[in-house]
C-alpha cells in the first residue's frame, strides 16, 4: 500500500510531469485557453498514459533493450490513434478545436518517460496506477491553467462544456464577472499561458519550501530536547 501511496504523491505533487519534470509543455501551454479544452486534452493524455503503461508492462520481458524504444513508440502511437478516433466519433467539434495536439500526444515526453522509467520495470497493476496518477497530475495542471486563463480572459468558467459532455452541459457556464467584463487579453494569448504556468510552479515551490522549513524546525526541536531523570521508587 505504501508503494501506491508513494506513486500517488509522486504523480500528483512531488514529481508532477508538468510542474516538476516540465514535460508536455507544448500542448499544456497551447490548448489551455478554456476549461473544456484543458479537460479534453487532459483526459486524452491520461487515457494514452494508462493504456501505454499497461501494454509496456505486459511486453517488458519479451523485448530487448535494442528495440524497446521503437516498440514503446509504436504502442503509444496505437493508443493515441485509438483515442483520436474516439474523439472524432463522440466529441468531433472539440476534436477539431484541439486540432494537431491530439495526434501530437505521441510525442509527449511524459508518456514515453513513464514507459521507460517505470512501466518496463514493474508489473501491470502498479504500472497502470503510475500512469493514472501521472495522468491525473498532468490533468490537474491543465485544468488549473485553463480555469485561470478562461476566468481572466473571458470572465467565465466551464463555458462550452457541451462540447465534451453533450447538450445537458450547455447550462454549466458560470459568468463570474458579469456581462460587462471586457476580458484580459494577455490571459487569452500564448504569453498568458507562460505567465500562469510560471505562477503555478512558483506556488508549488513556495509550498514545498515552507513544508521543508517546518520539518527542519520540528527536527531541531527534537534534537534540543533535554532528558529528564527520575529518581526514587514508585509504589
Amino acid at each position: 500500500m505504501s508503494d501506491y501511496k508513494e506513486l500517488s504523491v509522486n504523480g500528483l505533487w512531488k514529481n508532477n510531469p508538468a510542474l516538476v519534470q516540465l514535460l508536455g509543455l507544448c500542448p499544456l501551454l497551447a490548448v489551455t485557453g478554456s476549461v473544456v479544452n484543458a479537460l479534453g486534452l487532459g483526459l486524452a493524455t491520461m487515457l494514452v498514459l494508462v493504456g501505454s503503461n499497461i501494454a509496456v508492462s505486459l511486453i517488458r520481458n519479451a523485448v530487448t533493450d535494442a528495440i524497446k524504444l521503437p516498440a514503446f513508440v509504436m504502442i503509444i502511437a496505437s493508443f493515441t490513434t485509438g483515442t483520436e478516433l474516439l474523439m472524432q466519433a463522440f466529441t468531433y467539434e472539440l476534436y477539431t478545436i484541439l486540432g494537431i495536439f491530439i495526434p501530437l500526444i505521441v510525442t509527449n515526453c511524459a508518456i514515453l518517460g513513464r514507459a521507460d522509467a517505470y512501466a518496463c520495470k514493474n508489473g501491470v497493476l502498479p504500472s497502470a496506477f503510475d500512469g493514472l496518477m501521472m495522468g491525473l497530475g498532468f490533468l490537474a495542471v491543465l485544468l488549473a491553467i485553463g480555469a485561470i486563463r478562461e476566468l481572466l480572459g473571458a470572465g467565465t468558467l466551464f463555458a462550452d462544456m457541451h462540447l465534451l459532455f453533450g447538450a445537458s452541459a450547455a447550462s454549466w457556464e458560470l459568468n463570474i464577472f458579469g456581462s460587462d467584463y471586457k476580458g484580459f487579453l494577455v490571459a487569452v494569448l500564448p504569453p498568458g499561458a507562460f505567465l500562469v504556468a510560471g505562477l503555478l510552479i512558483a506556488i508549488k515551490n513556495g509550498v514545498d519550501n515552507e513544508l521543508e522549513r517546518r520539518a527542519a524546525a520540528k527536527r531541531t526541536v527534537v534534537k534540543g530536547s533535554k532528558r529528564v531523570r527520575t529518581t526514587g521508587n514508585v509504589a
